[in-house]
């Protein structure tokens, strides 16, 4: 039954997601804002809000382990399993700026929680703890990439198509959008926990492989199908996007509102998050120069498949 109400719980979260992005959207439009604008806040923020929510309802009822492990599994997921899948189906190019500086950016912010994470071993803590000081500074990092994103768009002309639906329509979809992720979330939230305690894993297992790759179905199925159709900077981009988004956005709000307990074991998936964006960085300069291949995309999903392996046995 629990697992029963995880998948209707993500799947509600997901299309509420959705319904949210296109009715929010739409209201923005109808009132002149800008594409560029609303594709920069409400249809970025709008494909976190799974995450966001999820993280949320997690820390508020004290999983903070399941929160922590819907971050840094749904980044190692990014990487190694959405890219993988992406490569695998057609070879990514990728732009310059990509390479030098959203990817850096998506490594930088894993060494960040790395070394925030890690009181106990710097300070000499008795406890560790990411604190809402903490929080802010990712959330200031994160002002600084929503700036750089900005800049980047106008550069490159890039605009946001905006669905037009009426004004009924569209408040009716933003509120059941809103009211689909508190609910969904909170199955979603509810069955893992249970399904952790039922089966005697641990929420971070639970929260590093099951919670994170649900969560990040949305970019899995639109980065694949753009692999399909040859789009690669939308492939690619949208995984290091969501990466920097997680990390600065999602993970300095939710230490924000509620500093996170961390343990020694969240080390070993802080270090394989930060080896995913370092391998991405240099794959990039193996074979054909700043071109994913497929045989890379296949050693990604290998690595992932490895990954969850010891994950398992670590249980």
């Amino acid at each position: 039954m629990n697992f029963l109400l995880l998948v209707v719980g993500l799947a509600v979260l997901i299309k509420s997601a959705d319904w949210l992005v296109e009715g929010a959207a739409s209201i923005a439009d109808r009132f002149g804002v800008a594409p560029l604008a609303i594709g920069l806040t409400i249809v970025a923020f709008g494909t976190s809000a799974p995450e966001l929510v999820v993280n949320l309802i997690a820390i508020f009822q004290g999983n903070t382990q399941l929160a922590i492990g819907n971050i840094v599994g749904s980044n190692i997921a990014n990487v190694l399993l959405i890219l993988g899948v992406s490569a695998a189906i057609y070879p990514l190019s990728v732009k310059s700026s990509t390479v030098w500086k959203e990817i850096p950016l998506a490594l930088l912010a894993a060494v960040m929680i790395m070394i925030m994470a890690n009181d106990m071993l710097l300070e000499g803590t008795s406890v560790s703890t990411l604190g809402r000081i903490d929080g802010l500074v990712l959330l200031a990092f994160f002002l600084v990439f929503l700036y750089y994103s900005c800049c980047v768009s106008k550069v490159a002309g890039e605009e946001e198509t905006i669905k037009q639906m009426p004004m009924g329509r569209s408040i009716l979809a933003t509120v059941a959008g809103i009211a689909g992720l508190v609910i969904g979330g909170k199955l979603l939230v509810d069955s893992a926990v249970s399904i952790a305690t039922d089966l005697g894993l641990s929420e971070a297992l639970i929260g590093l492989t099951v919670v994170a790759i649900g969560t990040s179905l949305p970019e899995l199925a639109t980065s694949a199908v753009a692999a399909y159709k040859g789009q690669s900077d939308i492939a690619i981009g949208n995984v290091v996007g969501s990466s920097i988004f997680n990390t600065f956005w999602i993970l300095g709000i939710s230490a924000t509102i509620k500093p996170l307990p961390l343990v020694p074991a969240n080390n070993f998936d802080f270090l394989v998050s930060i080896a995913a964006s370092t391998l991405l960085f240099l794959a990039l300069f193996l074979g054909r120069r700043h071109l994913l291949e497929r045989w890379q995309g296949f050693v990604f999903l290998g690595l992932y498949a490895a990954y969850l392996s010891v994950l398992v046995l670590k249980q």
